[in-house]
């Protein structure tokens, strides 16, 4: 199965990596591959170069050898429609199973999506609930679930696209932007970063006022 995480990763933090290896285990995947955005349709872009989100990308995950950087999308100069991106793997891998991995708040808003029916064709939604998340699926999202969503992970396995998992995951108390918040106040972010991440950050001053 090819496992998708997309995201800005603006910066890579240590929720990122917790839920990626969470996905790793309950899924049984041999590999996950995190997928920077360029342009990011349903949020604010990056705010830093795109050659120092891939490097803090590489120093996070040099130690897990099932992680992986696909930089299709971080390439193109055009919004990342999630969409596009799926149909361009489908062509490439037309009855392997693809999972792409969210967070709620993601999910909740999916029906906005661009083509967002065209994504729950193409592969298994992945979505990973924090303690406290708040479950708000509009009624096409509880359609959607009312003959995709499934509890078994080998559902995932052995059909390429169509269902819907929820991942029960761990509580993590910062998100990027208070990362980036917090920087540019001078507090510490040690607790909340790898240690090579940190290291990069402070040694190219990102984020600084």
């Amino acid at each position: 199965m090819i496992a998708l995480f997309g995201g800005t990763f603006d910066p890579i933090h240590l929720g990122h990596l917790n839920m990626a290896n969470h996905c790793l285990d309950e899924l049984s995947l041999s590999s996950l591959a995190f997928m920077p955005n360029a342009t990011p349709v349903h949020k604010k872009g990056p705010s830093i170069a795109t050659e120092h989100r891939i490097a803090m990308l590489e120093l996070a995950t040099q130690d897990e050898p099932k992680f992986y950087i696909d930089t299709r999308e971080i390439k193109r100069t055009e919004p990342s429609f999630t969409a596009l991106t799926l149909k361009e793997l489908r062509a490439e891998y037309p009855v392997k199973p693809i999972a792409f991995l969210m967070g709620m708040d993601s999910f909740n808003g999916l029906s906005t999506w661009y083509q967002w029916q065209t994504i729950t064709q193409l592969c298994h939604v992945v979505v990973y609930a924090r303690p406290g998340d708040k479950y708000a699926p509009c009624t096409q999202l509880e359609a959607y679930l009312a003959h995709s969503k499934t509890t078994s992970p080998d559902d995932l396995h052995q059909t390429p696209a169509g269902k819907c998992y929820f991942l029960t995951g761990k509580a993590f108390c910062a998100a990027s932007s208070q990362i980036r918040q917090a920087i540019k106040s001078g507090k510490t972010v040690e607790p909340w970063l790898p240690k090579p991440v940190l290291a990069y950050i402070n040694n190219n001053k990102l984020y600084a006022l």
